[in-house]
């Protein structure tokens, strides 16, 4: 787009000083990008000018259109935001520094030139990416004009990522899937979201991409055909229905396409909506200076207009049971509204139709940018644009107490971008929570006191446990006491009482307020439980403390007590610390629980130094796990056995020279064996409880033997097949939760 175009393209009644202002921006662009050039060999100033004409489709005010043509000129030039302030004026500074949203020290890696980091695996974001994101989130800030040109710039990135080497294409095209569309979807601009998941689809799985394509073009003509007869006869009954309407068959994307054929395991000729239907009723004509009662009446009668529609697709062909959404009266918590039916066309086979106002239908395809489309109308919406704003403020209200880059993109997913459930209140309200909220979530939803206060919940009426999993539809209360605060359990996620980063940032915040002696006794109870259940010995914690950037071992102690600082993180570091001492091979392994951010590799399950290709297998004395210190026995006749560290076969051992210095290759989808010891007060169903609490985390139990102590206790042995340290301890947390326990740990080698 040249710039007379780009001018000429902002909302009309842009005063002259403004468009004055988009040209100057585009000036100082050209002036600071001359001789800049991108991957694909074009003059960088050409992504400045896609960037502002995406947003200029988007009918954003000139002064988002300067800063998208600027989004780059600190980053990528020696131009300083005081610069901008002094070229142009604060409010563009602010949204050009949101927009950089990272420090210079931070290497981008979805620009051409930039440095590619070493590869990640399929699916995954690496903690320094994470930290990356984190950064740009927290740039944002609250101001929805830099998410839309963060969002716009990442489109274009997008539609040129082809000339990008095909590591660095896979890495942000899954990072574009994971975060980027989803924000999209999340602040309502369906055009921005199928387009980002449809490229991200390209290059993440081509595959199956060129599949669905080629499949959709072999019934094109056919299915327009048939498209252009449903047209037709939906045209003809609102007309006799006396319904002003725009009908038109509506674009599937291939994204969705083969998101609802892996959601619903079907095939692609028996998705729902590869044809579908949208009808867009008209509201009546505006009078010249109407007030908002007057549009509201009009789009009352539109609505009604929209459950006539649904009763004559209903009587023009067979609906199909249990395919009904209505948005409208329960819109989605975008604030997307439309309502949506699945009907048996003649030929037999599905159609979906979706029935909407224009209002509505403005409104899905800009969702929060259609505020400024209004404008340009001349009619303030700024209530529902006030709503959407503080809707995604609230959100996202837990960013800045979040320091640690994997986390909050886990916080990210969870909370910002996934399916919701929809929960009621004991007086009808609504509340909007991730999926697999809690009622500790829901409690510390309504209000933080609620939450510290929370000791019980009823389900439609039921009592639940806390870490009870909420559906859409259930009515939730919350039991509290008059005072006291949260458990600092609520914060172990194996346990799964909290989903969401808002409320967990809400306890760890409680804790933080609390005692400093009171932290440092919680943190080295926390520590020693998680170092003794896993008979992980020998940790010093002065030397612990100092890797962690702590001064002495009661400051660490004290930020693992408050939370600032997980235990888990603390125990994968010691795992580490074992491996590094092994091999240098053994210095680039993940810890054992580094997985929840993308699949297991499979490889070499043991790495033995000085020797490749021989045979190797676990020896059954002591049972060595992924993350222990292990060693190698050379045998006469079976190969090398593998042994943890401190087992006394290998310690009595008269052969010395018979050791090999062994490390742990990345976790096989496999299988190891552990013996748990486990000591409970004997009752009827206890066995039945614990096997339950094992078998929740798909952990196989190989043996199990109970012997009877004294009185009423019992001693149980069971060994159980786990594939690393994360997935024990899941198993250890289930099992201590289970009543009449009092101790369960891993079995140390040589001792019962």
């Amino acid at each position: 787009m040249e710039l007379a175009k780009l001018v000429d393209s902002l909302p009309t009644g842009t005063p002259l000083p403004e468009r004055l202002l988009v040209e100057r921006a585009h000036e100082f662009a050209a002036r600071q990008h001359a001789g800049q050039m991108r991957a694909s060999g074009h003059p960088y100033l050409q992504h400045c000018m896609a960037v502002a004409e995406i947003l200029a489709g988007l009918n954003l005010p000139a002064a988002a259109i300067a800063a998208a043509l600027l989004h780059d000129v600190v980053e990528d030039t020696s131009t300083t935001v005081a610069d901008l302030q002094r070229e142009f004026n604060p409010e563009i500074a602010r949204l050009v520094d949101g927009v950089t949203q990272l420090t210079q020290q931070v290497a981008r890696v979805d620009k051409a030139g930039a440095p590619d980091p070493a590869p990640a695996l399929p699916g995954t974001i690496t903690a320094q990416r994470a930290d990356t994101i984190r950064k740009t989130f927290l740039a944002m800030g609250d101001d929805v004009r830099i998410m839309l040109i963060k969002l716009a710039d990442r489109l274009h990135n997008m539609r040129t990522l082809a000339h990008l080497p095909a590591a660095k294409r896979q890495r942000i095209a899954q990072e574009t899937l994971d975060i980027f569309a989803p924000l999209a979807n999340r602040l309502g601009i369906w055009q921005f979201k199928w387009e980002l998941e449809d490229l991200g689809m390209r290059h993440t799985n081509p595959a199956r991409y060129k599949e669905l394509a080629a499949a959709l073009q072999m019934g094109h003509g056919d299915r327009e055909r048939v498209m252009a007869e449903i047209v037709k006869r939906m045209e003809r009954e609102l007309q006799l229905q006396g319904i002003t309407a725009d009908v038109t068959g509506r674009p599937k994307h291939l994204y969705s396409i083969w998101r609802k054929m892996e959601r619903k395991e079907v095939t692609f000729e028996k998705v729902f909506d590869v044809r579908a239907l949208r009808v867009v009723v008209h509201s009546t004509a505006a009078e010249a200076g109407e007030d908002e009662q007057a549009h509201e009446r009009r789009e009352k009668l539109a609505i009604a207009n929209c459950y006539v529609v649904l009763g004559l697709a209903h009587q023009i062909w067979k609906p199909i049971p249990g395919e009904f959404d209505d948005y409208i009266a329960t819109p989605k918590d975008n604030f997307y509204r439309s309502l949506h039916t699945a009907v048996v066309y003649d030929d037999g086979k599905t159609l979906e139709v979706q029935i909407r106002t224009r209002e509505m239908d403005q409104n899905a395809n800009l969702g929060i940018a259609a505020h400024w489309r209004y404008k340009e109308g001349n009619r303030k919406l700024d209530k529902s644009f006030d709503q959407r704003v503080e809707w995604l403020r609230s959100m996202m209200d837990w960013r800045s107490a979040v320091t640690d880059g994997p986390e909050f993109v886990d916080a990210l997913k969870s909370d910002l971008f996934p399916d919701r459930v929809l929960i009621f209140t004991p007086r009808g309200d609504i509340i909007d929570l991730p999926a697999g909220a809690t009622p500790i979530d829901f409690a510390y939803h309504v209000h933080t006191s609620v939450g510290e206060r929370c000791r019980g919940s009823k389900v439609n009426g039921k009592l639940v446990p806390l870490n009870y999993a909420l559906h859409t539809g259930e009515r939730v209360e919350i039991l509290t006491a008059k005072r006291g605060g949260p458990s600092r359990d609520w914060l172990n996620i194996e346990l799964g009482y909290v989903a969401s980063a808002r409320a967990r940032e809400k306890i760890r915040t409680y804790f933080k307020l609390q005692d400093r002696d009171n932290n440092v006794v919680a943190g080295r109870r926390m520590l020693d439980h998680e170092l003794k259940r896993l008979n992980l010995a020998g940790v010093l914690l002065d030397e612990l403390a100092t890797e962690f950037n702590f001064e002495k071992a009661d400051d660490l102690l004290a930020a693992i007590g408050c939370h600032d600082l997980s235990s888990h993180t603390v125990i994968n570091h010691v795992v580490r610390q074992l491996r590094a001492g092994q091999t240098d091979e053994a210095r680039l392994l993940p810890p054992p629980d580094s997985t929840r951010h993308g699949a297991p590799v499979e490889t070499t399950e043991v790495s033995v130094l000085g020797t490749g290709g021989l045979l190797t297998r676990l020896a059954s004395c002591c049972s060595p796990l992924p993350g222990d210190d292990i060693v190698g026995y050379t045998t006469r006749t079976r190969g090398i056995s593998i042994h943890r560290g401190d087992c006394p076969n290998v310690l009595a051992t008269r052969e010395p020279e018979r050791l090999l210095a062994c490390s742990w290759g990345r976790e096989a989808a496999r299988s190891y064996p552990v013996p748990l010891r486990i000591v409970a007060f004997d009752r009827a169903g206890l066995m039945r409880d614990i096997a339950t609490r094992v078998a929740n985390e798909h952990v196989s139990i190989k043996a199990f033997d109970m012997q009877p102590d004294q009185g009423h206790v019992v001693l149980m042995q069971m060994t159980i097949d786990v594939s690393n340290l994360a997935q024990l301890r899941k198993v250890l947390s289930g099992i201590e939760q289970v009543p009449n326990v009092t101790e369960v740990h891993r079995i140390k080698p040589g001792k019962t």
